[in-house]
């Protein structure tokens, strides 16, 4: 039997529990945690010696476990679990850009935090889970650490807010907006939202909720840390040699202005890039030519060291900016849309040296994507996939595809567009929107938000409201000493404290991510901030609508056409039939794409040849029409009897008339009225067991 301490409390009235046992004995520390039947087991790890590295190296990884969740997936010969999946490594990015600030960032020592996912329900999310563990785990370990925090998912309805509610109750009510917010006490780091016009003094409401629940956390978890917390390990922190700091100051000084302020990236990179070679050069003579040894790290950080004091003090003391905007402007914008002629939709969108490229491409509902993890099974119908390639920079590198950066980036954008996707019944198509960074200087995932607006609305896709969004910064040296700046940029972007990204429509916000480099931000920065960026999403969209105002009236020639139709849930195994038969012998008489059908009797055609979508769309609907008393057909007469004829309805099925029922009067043969081969129409008088009577006198008479 393990020997153990429970902690609990309650949370959005469920049970929260954190258990410290023997269990991952050999970690710094493991804490088991649990919200109704969701567990997670977070252990964290520090390494037995500082690594030769010019950065804070942690590591945070969360692992998915299929039996977690009661399921035996993966691909028909490997059955186990294999390369994360993208909501994996969102999962990790969550937890990730929450704790990373509340480490000192001179620290060379490894970190590793894991997430391993033991068990989930379907209610609860283990993010949540997760990040309580995480920072539990981290609290009660010896490593250096500036915590605790936690989060909680917010969500905000009509008629007010929810904590972390149950994820049937989202699926059936959607929210305004939905968000998971984290922190620690009185202070937010991190945020990811994605809703429907929701009004930024709304989101801000549902923030104080969200960091109240976040201090009772706080709280909870620092009871914890006074019972069985241990004593944090001493760790050396990178301190550069004295000499070295005086070299590099005194060399820089009065230089690094001219090189850093300029109103371009490339100027500014090719005059840092000169003055940080004449630096190394004075150093290589000042220190390596006397024979003594030079530590070429130390020297990079203390020259972006520099870098950032000199962006703060410049933006705090003077609100001056190193491309010479005011602290609310935004860079140059401009777009354009139909660059090219065979893809179905496309746009580029430029701001200042940020440019994304986004082409749309649209398909039968049969492109779905399938989605299989340890949490969800279903299709995703609008996908949106961002690549950053190393040219982007100026740089060389591989193409190893998409890296936590492409997805993370791509989830944002896809968020925050996503509730203005037309239904299938209204469009039927699946879309998928790829961004091309072509050039990047901050806020390329907004970019990219501009360029696949415009890029669907250039395909055709009919989406309710144009989106823009664009990245807010902040320099501060305390909460009550800050800028909020607009339109962030290169060393902003580097050096800032805050990355804030905000998208939306005219009407409100639609998709929010935020990431800081201090401990966190005060709700007072946060409606600064808020109020800065309408202004500027506003002035975006007016771009964006100059170029291309409402969506394309024709899809391109190219677009695959579909027709959908409905039929009786009871005939989907008639259009399939056996071994997918009939469904199939449409398909290759067609020349079809595909024939999409969906548990509820939709029924999607696709092809390149509209005229051969339509006969095929027309031949379904015979063949799985269910005939009623009163209705009207039609067809050839195909059998002439003496008791009557038989008349074509298409789809293999046929109607019969009756002698008495083709004329008013006796009628002696039945050629004297119809002949084969003849043209008709009838009422249907019956419809049993699949046999259909038919009358042309009745039809006359009504």
């Amino acid at each position: 039997m393990r020997n153990k301490k429970e902690f609990s409390i309650d949370i959005a009235g469920k049970k929260l529990t954190l258990e410290i046992s023997e269990l991952a004995e050999q970690a710094n520390a493991a804490v088991l945690a649990k919200y109704g039947e969701t567990v997670v087991l977070a252990t964290v790890v520090m390494g037995r010696r500082d690594a030769d590295i010019d950065y804070m190296p942690l590591k945070v990884d969360y692992e998915e476990r299929f039996y977690a969740s009661g399921k035996i997936i993966g691909s028909r010969y490997v059955r186990r679990e294999g390369k994360a999946s993208e909501e994996a490594v969102l999962a990790g990015r969550l937890v990730d850009r929450t704790i990373r600030p509340l480490f000192n960032d001179r620290m060379r020592r490894e970190i590793q935090v894991v997430m391993t996912v033991l068990q989930i329900d379907e209610e609860n999310d283990p993010e949540f889970v997760g990040l309580i563990g995480a920072s539990t785990a981290l609290l009660i370990s010896d490593i250096p650490w500036n915590g605790p925090v936690a989060g909680v998912r917010i969500a905000s309805w009509q008629d007010g807010f929810k904590i972390n509610p149950d994820n049937s109750y989202v699926a059936a009510n959607l929210p305004i907006f939905d968000a998971f917010v984290s922190g620690s006490k009185d202070r937010i780091n991190m945020i990811e939202l994605g809703g429907l016009d929701a009004r930024e003094e709304d989101v801000i409401s549902g923030f104080k909720k969200a960091q109240e629940a976040v201090n009772q956390l706080v709280d909870f978890q620092e009871r914890i840390r006074k019972e069985i917390g241990k004593e944090k390990a001493v760790v050396a922190l990178a301190e550069p040699d004295p000499e070295l700091v005086a070299a590099v100051t005194s060399f820089i000084d009065g230089k690094l202005e001219a090189a850093v302020y300029h109103p371009t990236k490339m100027e500014q990179q090719s005059e840092i890039g000169k003055l940080k070679t004449a630096l190394n050069l004075h150093v290589k003579e000042t220190f390596e030519d006397q024979g003594k040894k030079v530590n070429w790290k130390a020297v990079d950080f203390l020259f972006e060291d520099a870098i950032n004091d000199l962006v703060h003090k410049n933006v705090l003391e003077h609100e001056r900016r190193p491309d010479g905007r005011k602290l609310d402007e935004l860079r140059p914008l401009d777009a354009e849309v139909g660059l090219f002629s065979r893809t179905h939709g496309s746009s580029l969108f430029r701001r200042g040296n940020t440019q994304a490229l986004a082409v749309t491409t649209l398909a039968a509902p049969g492109a779905e994507q399938l989605i299989e993890t340890m949490e969800t099974n279903g299709k995703r119908r609008f996908m949106l996939h961002y690549n950053f390639p190393p040219f982007s920079v100026g740089e060389i590198g591989n193409f190893r595809g998409p890296g936590r950066r492409e997805i993370g980036h791509g989830n944002l954008a896809r968020k925050s567009l996503e509730r203005l996707i037309p239904s299938k019944e209204e469009f039927p198509y699946t879309i998928r929107v790829v961004s091309e960074i072509m050039s990047s200087n901050g806020s390329s995932s907004q970019a990219t938000i501009c360029a696949a607006s415009l890029s669907m609305m250039d395909a055709g896709v009919p989406l309710k409201k144009l989106v823009a969004g664009v990245a807010m910064g902040l320099m501060m040296s305390d909460v009550t000493n800050y800028k909020v700046l607009t339109d962030i940029q290169g060393p902003e972007d580097h050096h800032g404290d805050m990355d804030l990204k905000i998208a939306g429509t005219v009407d409100g916000v639609t998709g929010m991510q935020m990431d800081v480099k201090v401990d966190g931000l005060t709700i007072e920065i946060l409606e600064k901030a808020f109020a800065q960026t309408r202004k500027a999403r506003l002035e975006i969209l007016k771009v964006l609508s100059a170029t291309l105002p409402e969506p394309r009236k024709e899809l391109s020639p190219f677009v695959p056409a579909i027709q959908q139709l409905r039929i009786p849930v009871e005939k989907i195994g008639l259009l399939i039939g056996p071994g997918g038969k009939t469904i199939n012998g449409l398909v290759e008489k067609y020349s079809l794409s595909g024939i999409d059908v969906e548990e509820d009797g939709g029924v999607f055609v696709s092809g390149t040849d509209h005229a051969k979508v339509a006969a095929a769309a027309t031949a379904i609907a015979a063949l799985t029409r269910e005939f009623k008393v009163g209705d009207v057909v039609e067809g050839n007469i195909v059998k002439i009897l003496e008791f009557g004829a038989i008349v074509d309805l298409g789809g293999g099925k046929d109607g019969m008339i009756h002698v008495s029922e083709l004329r008013n009067g006796f009628v002696k043969n039945v050629e004297d009225v119809v002949k084969l081969g003849d043209f008709v129409r009838a009422k249907v008088i019956s419809s049993e067991d699949g046999k259909v009577r038919l009358s042309i006198k009745q039809l006359a008479e009504s």
